[in-house]
């Protein structure tokens, strides 16, 4: 048998790429060295911006040129890299001699010290992850996972009049709108979200073991406190003031624990939808050309939900390590940090992949309205919860006295399906006031839905 041809290990790479390509735009290892590079040369020009060990502030189309090294980071730049690596055996360096070989390009060797100056590596790391998880999800991730929440909770206004039968313990039970059990789910996502987008996205910059030891050695007078705020707010993070030689981490454990739990809620809905379709309550629309399977036929698979769980566990089992590895390290440094960091993209792949088969299957959906009128007709029992509350509203207010009316309705309803018929024989018979009598013949489980679509109005609180 002949070898394959080089080929991808992760199905985000090939099977599913076209899906999660944004997210390779700011968590590939191409992006984070991208991102490095940047680091490195916003370092310089803030440097030289504070006329540090006499310099002069670089003209703005120094600056201009130094930038569009990194607006231009392509294919040669990244072949570039790899090169350097193999050579240094470190990525970081790397990217500290790709920066002054480009500052020799542009005629600024005088500047060329000032690279990396006072940096560990991991100033550079922490930042730039940073950026870039804090890019892939304020711009990839989040709009989707909000898109995705928006389309529940309109969905869930389009039905919110819907009676459906509900069922707890798997068992019939009062019944509710197919849009307020919507309108549940689109409320947890979004109180999530909510987190989510107020997330503080953390720097560390301050040397080896996080003290300022070799700035403070070299340029005692200079504020290097203050300059680590102001660069770590230049690009666009927190300054993190207090660290060990790694920035600690708890902010991305903190996101990823969020992120976790919209996962979760997003599982607990593919499952419910999942149970939804094989119940009748949604039928899937056939898709032009689909297969639903390769010896049957009729089938129209639920499978945009069950991809959706597949991905959703896969995320989690990535999200839940990286919260725990990350926030340990042994004394002020070791690496566990550095594997683990980059598998975030897979993380947040996974995530996005659910969510795309999840918007994609409600759009395959229509609501079937027969279905959920007969399963409400042949459960009249659930209106036994509406007659013995009636019953002991009668008994406080002395209209009745009927003892136990819980017990009254147990015997009459408990397992066993009852019709309108015999209900409304029972409630001919009960001690109670005719009001009380007229007002439960006239319910039905269809308008037994007490406040569920108003409710549904909660969404736009």
């Amino acid at each position: 048998m002949s070898p394959l041809p080089p080929q991808y290990l992760s199905p985000l790479d090939n099977r599913y790429f076209r899906t999660v390509a944004p997210i390779g735009e700011y968590l590939s290892e191409a992006a984070l060295n991208r991102a490095r590079v940047a680091v490195e040369v916003e370092w310089l020009v803030y440097l030289t911006d504070r006329g540090i060990f006499g310099t002069e502030p670089l003209p703005a189309e120094q600056q201009a040129a130094l930038r569009r090294v990194v607006e231009d980071f392509g294919q040669e730049a990244i072949d570039e890299l790899g090169t350097i690596e193999a050579r240094t055996r470190h990525d970081v360096k790397a990217i500290e001699y790709y920066v002054r070989a480009r500052l020799g390009e542009l005629g600024l060797s005088a500047i060329e010290e000032l690279t990396h100056f006072g940096c560990t590596s991991e100033d550079i790391n922490n930042t730039s992850y940073a950026i870039t998880i804090r890019d892939a999800v304020n711009g990839v991730w989040l709009p989707a996972a909000t898109a995705l929440a928006d389309a529940i909770a309109e969905l869930a206004t389009a039905q919110r009049d819907q009676p459906l039968l509900s069922l707890t313990h798997g068992q019939p039970a009062t019944p509710t709108t197919l849009g307020k059990e919507l309108a549940v789910v689109a409320h947890r996502l979004r109180r999530v979200l909510r987190r989510i987008e107020r997330q503080e996205y953390l720097g560390k910059w301050a040397g080896a073991t996080g003290n300022f030891a070799a700035h403070v050695a070299v340029a005692p007078e200079f504020d290097w406190e203050r300059a680590a705020e102001e660069f770590t707010a230049r690009l666009g993070l927190a300054w993190n003031p207090l660290t060990t030689q790694i920035e600690s981490h708890d902010w991305q454990a903190e996101l990823y624990s969020d992120i976790a739990h919209f996962n979760r809620i997003l599982h607990n809905f593919a499952t419910d939808v999942w149970l939804y379709i094989s119940r009748g309550v949604f039928k899937q629309i056939p898709q032009p050309g689909a297969t639903g399977s390769s010896t049957m036929p009729h089938k129209i698979n639920p499978i945009r939900f069950e991809n959706a769980e597949s991905n959703l566990e896969l995320s989690n089992a990535l999200l839940d390590s990286l919260g725990q590895t990350l926030v340990t390290s042994r004394l002020q440094r070791d690496l566990t940090d550095s594997s683990s960091q980059r598998n975030v993209g897979v993380a947040l792949g996974h995530s996005l992949l659910a969510i795309d088969n999840v918007a994609r299957g409600l759009r395959e959906l229509d609501v079937n309205p027969e279905a959920l009128a007969a399963e409400l007709d042949g459960n009249w029992e659930v209106l036994a919860e509406a007659i013995q509350t009636v019953i002991r509203a009668e008994i406080i207010a002395g209209r009745s006295k009927i003892e136990d009316p819980y017990a009254v309705l147990k015997e009459l309803t408990r397992g066993h399906s009852v019709g309108r018929e015999e209900l409304v024989e029972f409630v001919d018979g009960l001690d109670i006031g005719e009001e009380a009598k007229a007002r439960l013949r006239d319910l039905t489980p269809q308008a037994y839905t007490g406040r569920s679509s108003q409710l549904v109005s909660r969404l736009d609180a």
